[in-house]
């Protein structure tokens, strides 16, 4: 008999692995605290409620968010079915009505014979079952405790901390330089890429900082300050007009070549790890909207025209430093009939989340039938953003979107043919990624019917 699976947490993730594990003819126990113990975001005890904003992002053809979508309707997907059921007018974006939404995942689990619905807490991930942990970032304090157990405390955050990225041809590099502090660098070559600000650019700068509006917390935060390691920038500012110079603006050491001159300050970029053609600025986790942010950050000397592929963020989150922790599979390393998945993996955004869902329930369900799960290419949005939770540098792991920037760059030849389409660059990615989602899933195909013969 195919050993039952067990899932703690009915949100987006939950709710798409356990879909796909009944889709597979496999059994699956899905565990929702609500309403025995509520939290702090959520109203109802539906599954699958949005906390946060009702939009699935971008419909737009080509665009990132598109193609993961677009990749997840091809995997049949329960939970991008249920959108389109539900979907509002949005413009561009798959926006949905948040009740419905619910409703139609709700109702589709509570239909699904292989799927048992327990409102239980989950307080312990015992060795006797396969498990799928897609608890989500408000995961309770005992299952906290003993994914800590189990991976080490150093390896499970509770505050999220995310610098804005930019895309690295919009960064103006006829005024930002290469350098490293002193000189120093990892590897003989420098590291940053740095952005200048004279006396009077910084003043400007600050003060529209600011004056600029912040976000609503969505989540309540409780009493707990910010942690001094991950300061927003603009509280940095509050203490100070020159605390962000002796911070993350530090010019020391960062002499402008062009100049022989060092800068009144400096921001630095820093190229994102596995990330291919884009800069993160180093330090610069904000609570500004993010309209605001856009206006703020194009004051900064090189960044006037930056294309900002996420913005900062500063929020409670708890996610485990997954790069340490888990194979291309969504496995845990050191307890294989462990998966993670959603916000606590390192994910960020509702796509994302039920993304690693599917992929965690496929996955779950190949172990569970005694088989060797397989990761999804590389070249697809789903693989990718698979290989950035497994492969990114755990010293600076933060939780991701997706981007085409996690995708891998196109071959030399088709980057010089469409250098000045991006588009058209684009569009090939994602033809691409297709082509190849494609053949992993004739592959599947043709291991079943092997199988039934």
């Amino acid at each position: 008999m195919t050993q039952t699976i067990h899932i703690a947490g009915g949100g987006l993730s939950g709710c798409e692995a356990a879909w796909q594990i009944a889709r597979r003819g496999i059994p699956c126990v899905l565990h929702e605290m609500r309403p025995v113990r509520p939290t702090p975001a959520h109203q109802t005890d539906r599954l699958a409620e949005l906390v946060c904003s009702n939009s699935l992002k971008s419909e737009s053809a080509a665009t990132a968010p598109w193609l993961l979508k677009e990749e997840l309707r091809r995997l049949d997907s329960l939970l991008l079915q249920a959108a389109q059921k539900a979907r509002v007018p949005g413009g561009h974006a798959l926006t949905v009505d948040r009740g419905l939404f619910a409703q139609e995942v709700t109702a589709a689990i509570a239909a699904e014979p292989l799927i048992r619905l327990r409102r239980d807490e989950v307080t312990a991930l015992t060795d006797d079952a396969i498990w799928i942990v897609a608890s989500g970032p408000l995961t309770s304090g005992p299952l906290a405790e003993e994914i800590a157990r189990l991976t080490g405390s150093g390896r499970l955050y509770f505050y999220d901390s995310i610098s804005p990225i930019v895309a690295a041809e919009t960064v103006d590099t006829s005024i930002a330089y290469w350098a490293s502090r002193y000189g120093k660098s990892t590897d003989g070559t420098d590291d940053y890429l740095n952005c200048p600000l004279d006396r009077g650019q910084y003043e400007h700068f600050v003060d529209e900082l600011l004056q600029a509006a912040s976000v609503s917390a969505h989540i309540p935060e409780d009493n707990t300050s910010y942690f001094e390691a991950c300061l927003p920038i603009e509280e940095i500012a509050r203490r100070g007009r020159d605390t962000l110079r002796f911070g993350p603006m530090k010019p020391m050491g960062l002499d402008n070549p062009r100049t022989g001159r060092r800068p009144w300050a400096v921001v630095q970029l820093r190229q994102e790890n596995l990330r291919a053609e884009s800069f993160n600025l180093v330090g610069f986790q904000n609570h500004m909207k993010f309209g605001e942010q856009a206006r703020v950050l194009r004051l900064i000397p090189g960044l006037e025209n930056a294309e900002f592929l996420r913005f900062g963020q500063i929020h409670r989150n708890t996610y485990i430093n997954a790069p340490a922790l888990l194979t291309p599979t969504l496995q845990l390393r050191t307890r294989p009939e462990i998966f993670f998945a959603g916000q606590i993996s390192g994910v960020e955004g509702y796509v994302e989340s039920i993304a690693t869902g599917l992929m965690a329930g496929m996955h779950a369900a190949a172990f569970a039938l005694g088989e060797t799960p397989r990761p999804l290419p590389r070249s697809t949005a789903l693989g990718s953003l698979c290989h950035y939770v497994s492969a990114a540098d755990p010293k600076d792991y933060q939780p991701a979107n997706i981007t085409f920037d996690l995708l891998p760059q196109l071959d030399e030849a088709a980057r010089d043919r469409l250098r000045r389409d991006k588009k058209a660059r684009h569009a090939l990615v994602c033809q691409q990624a297709l082509e190849a989602l494609a053949v992993y899933q004739n592959a599947d195909l043709d291991a079943d019917r092997h199988a039934r013969v």
